[in-house]
């Protein structure tokens, strides 16, 4: 199987499967000196732990991560950092029922068409438990972009319909919220529509948003490796992402150029600013110096309790009811994931920005 890298010099190689002994990740090209322990690359992967509130799949797993290599004394040292998080609590017979017939809305079937043969144990390789590789290298990334004065940070904009209202967001409520809602009034009422969901044995969806703050204009290339390229690429290799927006996204086709373009003032005290924001932090693929804003939209979680219409390998017409642990709503526990996703190409794109230009070699060599 290809494809399970991603990243040019801060490169992530994530491996292991749903109801395999574990889940892990490898991070290459990753500098030295980068304060990091287990605490945390922990605090990170217990936000997307399941089994917090009643909203989230009540398989418990400690999801508890190992730093195999590349950390020495608190510190990154500069060669590949490995880590693990073993799986505790597999139930594979839980998906028995479900090994000959293609579930909707997940990836049995192209699995099948693709290799001939597929895990059907919660999914395998394309569960969302693969995302736990992914956090832990977002994790690594973070507390780079920490040191460099950039903050990458995620909520949940918008569950079943309910959005948050931008006049009264606290960044504080975040944590506060359990759909990680930045207004807790939407919450409250994203929770209560959300209980209506799982009483039908139905579920929901919803939209993230993702912003970066204190990132310096002049990341990203051209071309095929711009910018907001790559962080769509990146976003839109969550399982659960159908769909991603830039500053404006979809806005912007409905908008006039007098009224989309952000003019560029110099301010006194800020120097060089952007009266507006629709381009959401990138022009031409590389970063303006503004506020990169990113949204996801992430669909309803395909397993529910409800009856539903499929096949079987042989082609048969079934009606399936599908048993086990699952999520209501993917989107709380997909927010830091988008995160994570967002953070390590910021980092990777600052890195690969370093020599644009001889004047930044120069400097750097002190040339």
């Amino acid at each position: 199987m290809a494809g399970s890298s991603f990243g040019n010099i801060f490169r992530m190689t994530t491996w292991g499967e749903s109801h395999g002994k574990g889940i892990g990740v490898v991070v290459d090209g990753c500098p030295a000196g980068i304060l990091l322990d287990e605490v945390k690359v922990q605090a990170y992967l217990d936000r997307r732990k399941p089994g917090q509130t009643k909203y989230s799949t009540p398989r418990k797993e400690d999801d508890a991560v190992e730093i195999l290599s590349g950390v020495f004394e608190g510190r990154t040292t500069g060669t590949p950092v490995s880590m693990v998080v073993y799986n505790k609590s597999q139930k594979p017979k839980d998906y028995s029922a479900i090994a000959e017939c293609y579930r909707p809305g997940h990836a049995d079937y192209t699995f099948d068409q693709k290799y001939g043969f597929r895990d059907y144990r919660g999914g395998g390789r394309s569960s969302g438990r693969e995302t736990i590789g992914r956090v832990a290298a977002g994790a690594v990334a973070q507390e780079a972009l920490k040191e460099l004065g950039v903050d990458v940070y995620a909520y949940t904009r918008s569950i079943c319909g309910i959005n948050i209202d931008e006049s009264t967001v606290l960044r504080e409520n975040i944590m506060k919220s359990p759909l990680y809602m930045p207004d807790l009034e939407a919450s409250a009422k994203a929770e209560d529509a959300l209980e209506k969901r799982m009483h039908e044995k139905d579920s929901a969806g919803g939209i993230i948003e993702c912003i970066v703050k204190g990132m310096p204009a002049g990341a990203g290339e051209p071309v095929f490796e711009k910018l907001d390229a790559n962080i769509a690429k990146a976003v839109m290799s969550i399982g659960a992402v159908k769909g991603i927006e830039i500053g404006a996204g979809f806005g912007a086709a409905f908008s006039s150029g007098s009224a989309n373009n952000d003019s560029f003032y110099n301010d006194a005290d800020r120097g060089i600013i952007k009266i507006t924001n629709n381009a959401g932090g990138i022009l031409g693929g590389i970063s303006d110096g503004s506020d990169i804003i990113v949204r996801a939209a992430v669909k309803p979680t395909p397993s529910i309790a409800s009856l539903q219409h499929t096949i079987n390998k042989t082609g048969d017409n079934i009606d399936i009811e599908i048993k086990g642990r699952h999520d209501p709503v993917i989107v709380p526990r997909a927010v830091v994931v988008v995160e994570a996703m967002v953070a390590s190409v910021i980092f990777d794109m600052l890195m690969a920005s370093m020599f644009s230009n001889i004047g930044l070699i120069k400097k750097f060599f002190n040339m």
